[in-house]
């Protein structure tokens, strides 16, 4: 049997997902109403955030409920926005696709704004895999040491202020405060939250004191806040900062096949669950990005098994010892 080129490879890949989103549609008509879908999701996410909180807050649920609950719900949030992004829903309609853009922002606000994201997100979609791939680069990719990687991970603000230098002489057009602004003010607020409460913790153990009224207030909604929102992002965005830079490949890419590998190692479901199962799914989103997320997540069982029959890899971990080089091996042998 002849071996098929990486454009033939990518064809076979993109054919299968196509036909199996179109059997699932003819299968299941309700899923071509997907204004509707999306609105549904996006309310029901919204509200269920909002009575979480409200058990946290008549304390019928524990904090520790409250944090993993919300942390699964806004990993909801980040796929709506993804397809919004796209403009998947309400393309013709502005302003609810913009209430929605700003829904999702609120829901998660540690992160750019949206309306940003889109341009970095379809930027990375043409130079994935390459220096010039923002969007990545401000998550952890290419980051060959654990340690920076381990904070670029976990912090996306303090990660923006390290790797700033390095990424205005590496990435064109790169600007520190275009980045930073973008957060304005919703992240601006949610990291000035998150720095002043561990600011103040850290204080009390070196010398205790004692807050007039209305600081000891301000703390009550500072730690509400904490809890009902600022820590189950901070979970939400480490699982998912964390598997999007170990599956997107950084140098050695010459085609969609080799911008990402999928992960499905068991090591990563504690992850995967608090950011929708992105590493068993992403891939599929490179080769067809037009498609709703939970599109992608009905089709991906039948679909991993195409992926892996023409050269996507699996698993391939191995790449982050390398600073999540393409294999060259691979290279070679395509070549």
């Amino acid at each position: 049997m002849p071996t098929l080129t990486a454009k033939q490879n990518i064809t076979a890949i993109v054919s299968a997902i196509k036909a199996e989103e179109q059997l699932l549609r003819a299968r299941y008509p309700i899923l071509n109403q997907q204004n509707g879908i999306a609105m549904v999701i996006l309310l029901l996410s919204l509200f269920s955030l909002i009575g979480v909180a409200v058990l946290y807050y008549f304390a019928l649920i524990p904090a520790w409920l409250c944090i993993l609950l919300v942390a699964f719900i806004t990993s909801i949030a980040h796929e709506l926005e993804h397809d919004l992004i796209h403009k998947q829903y309400f393309s013709n309609c502005p302003f609810i696709h913009n209430f929605m853009m700003l829904m999702v922002w609120l829901m998660r606000p540690n992160t750019v704004n949206p309306w940003y994201r889109r341009t970095i997100h379809l930027h990375h979609h043409k130079v994935s895999g390459t220096e010039q791939d923002l969007e990545e680069r401000l998550v952890g990719n290419g980051i060959k040491s654990p340690w920076l990687r381990a904070v670029v991970v976990t912090d996306g603000l303090l990660g923006l202020l390290i790797n700033a230098k390095r990424f205005s002489k590496e990435i064109n057009g790169f600007r520190f405060f275009q980045v930073f602004n973008a957060g304005f003010p919703i992240a601006t607020a949610y990291f000035a939250i998150l720095y002043g409460v561990v600011a103040y913790y850290a204080l009390q153990l070196v010398q205790p004191f004692e807050l007039p009224k209305w600081g000891a207030e301000l703390l009550a909604v500072a730690e509400f806040l904490m809890v009902v929102l600022i820590v189950p992002n901070i979970i939400r965005s480490t699982s998912l900062n964390l598997i999007t830079s170990s599956m997107h490949y950084y140098g050695g890419v010459s085609n969609v096949l080799e911008q990402t590998h999928v992960i499905t190692s068991r090591w990563f479901l504690p992850f995967q669950l608090f950011c929708f199962d992105f590493g068993r799914t992403h891939t599929i989103h490179h080769f067809v990005p037009n498609q709703p997320f939970y599109i992608r997540q009905l089709i991906s069982k039948k679909i991993r098994p195409v992926m892996a029959k023409h050269g996507v890899r699996f698993d391939d971990l191995q790449s982050l010892r390398h600073a999540n080089h393409y294999p060259i091996k691979e290279l070679v042998s395509q070549k």
